[in-house]
């Protein structure tokens, strides 16, 4: 499941699960002439569905785009839209979000579950480095408020380890995160959760964006502590900063499809 999600998430025109030499790969590839004029959202009977010079869009398998709210067609929409001459699937990455739930994420939504508690069992929360003090400090102030939610909200109990050895988590923290996870019953939701996880290393994370308890760009910095800390100690690595950047993009339209599609 984690390879079809990466394909889907790819996109039908994305050749590397990488967003910069995904960029790469687009420059040597022509880009799809744009096609149509008009961009519009009705709603019809399965949902709001994006509408190209009056033609519904359909995902790389061919489904109808339906989405629940207009607010999640309307970010669809400016995708189409904002493209040029040319259509840049690496500029949509909420429309690739969407294909994904609905190609992917809907037809097995417990295999993508699964996928994100494996994540939960190595969460990057959990490892702590031995030092130096300072690096020490900041993963503190930014994961410790995070496992202290896990353990208010979920009635979790994640343990936390120096450096890089496994340490196994309780069964009983995992089945807690398991039962926030199992009343995600929307694709759409559980697809944006899962991409934010995978981006950041940590489920605990994406569960505390979409809880409400810390906001995307809170999120995105807590998850590159370690990488902002070493930036500023050896200078920052120019591919590196731009991957970093492609990323933070996939993350943020992730976190605006959750709040494009939360709950009245």
């Amino acid at each position: 499941m984690r390879d079809l999600l990466g394909d889907l998430e790819a996109g039908l025109h994305l050749s590397d699960p990488d967003p910069v030499k995904r960029a790469q790969n687009q420059m040597r590839t022509p880009a799809a002439k744009r096609f149509y004029d008009k961009v519009s959202v009705e709603e019809r009977a399965d949902g709001f569905v994006v509408l190209l010079d009056g033609k519904t869009v359909r995902t790389p398998g061919k489904a109808l785009l339906a989405l629940p709210t207009e607010a999640a067609a309307a970010l669809v929409a400016a995708e189409f839209e904002a493209q040029g001459e040319r259509i840049d699937p690496v500029t949509m990455p909420v429309t690739r979000l969407v294909n994904t739930a609905i190609d992917g994420v809907a037809a097995d939504m417990e295999a993508v579950i699964e996928d994100i508690l494996r994540f939960a069992s190595s969460d990057l929360l959990c490892y702590r480095a031995d030092g130096p003090d300072g690096l020490v400090a900041r993963q503190a102030d930014a994961w410790d408020p995070v496992i202290d939610w896990a353990r208010a909200r979920l009635g979790a109990r994640f343990i936390l380890a120096e450096g890089i050895v496994h340490v196994a988590q309780p069964r009983e923290a995992i089945g807690a995160a398991g039962v926030r996870l199992s009343q995600r019953v929307e694709p759409l939701r559980l697809a944006a959760l899962h991409l934010m996880t995978t981006l950041t290393g940590s489920a605990l994370l994406a569960l505390a964006v979409e809880d409400g308890a810390m906001s995307a760009d809170a999120a995105w910095a807590a998850a590159h502590v370690d990488e902002t800390w070493n930036a500023e100690q050896w200078g920052e690595d120019y591919e590196a900063a731009a991957r970093n950047a492609a990323r933070r993009r996939d993350f943020l339209a992730a976190t605006a499809l959750l709040a494009a599609t939360a709950p009245a």
